[in-house]
């Protein structure tokens, strides 16, 4: 029996340690070892395109040309964010944005100011 740690993402059994990570064959995600040890809640952290650890309300800025999904419009690379919201999901910053309205982005594009 495997005493690996269960994927944090899709919960499947199957994950391996690939040197200082645990890795999930199913859904790709790869995860710090210590980081499992060290948290034993399920407290999830949402880091931004530097790895700074993004909080509701921080400022952000954008840090790429984003295309909003069903519109002509572009959130344009400098724009900044204020008072985000995290969320769980792939998109984990809710927000709204002048001239745009409410909206949901990846931090992954984003920069904490």
């Amino acid at each position: 029996m495997s005493t690996l740690p269960h994927c944090p993402q899709c919960n499947s059994e199957y994950t391996y340690a690939d040197g200082a990570m645990y890795v999930c064959p199913e859904c790709g995600h790869e995860w710090l070892q210590d980081a499992a040890a060290e948290t034993g809640s399920d407290e999830h952290l949402i880091k931004d395109a530097n790895g700074n650890i993004l909080q509701d309300g921080d400022t952000v800025t954008v840090i790429k040309d984003l295309k909003v999904k069903g519109s002509s419009l572009v959130v344009k690379v400098g724009t900044k964010v204020k008072n985000i919201r995290l969320v769980d999901g792939d998109h984990d910053i809710d927000c709204k944005i002048d001239g745009i309205g409410a909206m949901s982005l990846k931090s992954e594009f984003v920069k904490k100011v």
